[in-house]
C-alpha cells in the first residue's frame, strides 16, 4: 500500500507541477518522509524528481530558455559540491526557515532589477539552490521564484524550471551515489513512479493550455506563498519547541 500510494501520488504531483510549475516535489517529499526510511528520503526523491522533470522538460522542450539554463547549472555544480561536504553538519530547520523567508521576499518584496538577472546572478542562484537541496530536499519553489521575474512566459517558465530541476536532481543523485547510497533496491518503485509521473505530465500539459494566462501569475504567487509559509511555520515550530 505505501508503494502503491507513492506511485499514484507521482501522477498527481507531476500533473500539478506541469500545470502550476511547483508543488509536486514538495508534496512528494512530504509523503516520502512519512513512508520511507529517513536515509532514503532525499536520494530516492532525487531520482524520482529527475525522471519527472526530464519528462516535463521533454514535453515542453521548445520553450526551454537555454541561455538562462547554462549559468544556473554551472552554479548548481558548485552548490552540490559544497552541500555534499556539509550534508550532515547543519541544522535542517534553520535552512528551511531561510528558504521559506527568501521565497516570501522574492514574491512580495522583489529586488529592483531582478528581471534583468542573468549570467553570474543565475549561477549564484543555482549554487544556493543546489546547496540547499542537499540538505532540505525540495527547492523547486526557490528556483521558480528565481526564474519567475525573468519574463519567460507561461510555458517558458515551466519548461526552463523543469530543465533546471532535472539538472539539479541529476547532480544530487550523482553526489549521493558517490556517498555510497544503494539505489538498486529502490529501482522498481522508482521506475513505476517515473512512468506514472510521465502520464501525469501529459495530463498536466493538456490542462496547461486551458489555463487563462491572466490567472497564471496569480496561481503561481499563491502557491509559492502557501509553500513558503508552510516551510517557515514548520521550521519555527521545530526550533521553539
Amino acid at each position: 500500500m505505501p508503494a502503491a500510494s507513492l506511485v499514484l501520488l507521482s501522477a498527481f504531483t507531476s500533473a500539478l507541477t506541469t500545470m502550476a510549475g511547483i508543488g509536486g516535489g514538495v508534496i512528494m517529499l512530504g509523503a516520502m518522509a512519512s513512508l520511507l526510511p529517513a536515509a532514503a528520503i532525499i536520494p530516492v526523491h532525487a531520482v524520482v524528481q529527475l525522471g519527472s522533470n526530464i519528462g516535463r522538460a521533454a514535453v515542453l522542450r521548445r520553450w526551454i530558455d537555454t541561455s538562462r539554463l547554462a549559468p544556473f547549472l554551472l552554479g548548481s555544480l558548485v552548490g552540490i559540491a559544497l552541500g555534499a561536504s556539509l550534508v550532515v553538519s547543519l541544522p535542517v530547520e534553520t535552512l528551511r526557515l531561510v528558504l521559506g523567508l527568501f521565497i516570501l521576499q522574492t514574491i512580495w518584496l522583489p529586488v529592483a532589477g531582478m528581471a534583468a538577472i542573468k549570467g553570474r546572478g543565475l549561477a549564484l542562484g543555482g549554487a544556493i539552490a543546489s546547496f540547499l537541496t542537499m540538505l532540505v530536499g525540495a527547492t523547486g519553489p526557490y528556483v521558480l521564484a528565481l526564474l519567475r521575474p525573468l519574463g519567460l512566459g507561461r510555458e517558458g517558465l515551466i519548461a526552463t524550471h523543469a530543465a533546471a530541476m532535472a539538472g539539479q536532481h541529476g547532480l544530487k543523485m550523482l553526489a549521493f551515489g558517490l556517498f555510497g547510497f544503494a539505489f538498486l533496491p529502490w529501482l522498481p518503485l522508482v521506475a513505476l513512479m517515473i512512468a506514472f509521473g510521465f502520464a501525469g505530465t501529459l495530463m498536466g500539459r493538456w490542462l496547461l493550455g486551458r489555463i487563462d494566462p491572466r490567472h497564471f501569475a496569480r496561481i503561481i504567487q499563491v502557491l509559492l506563498t502557501v509553500l513558503a509559509l508552510e516551510l517557515v511555520l514548520r521550521s519555527l515550530w521545530a526550533l521553539v519547541r
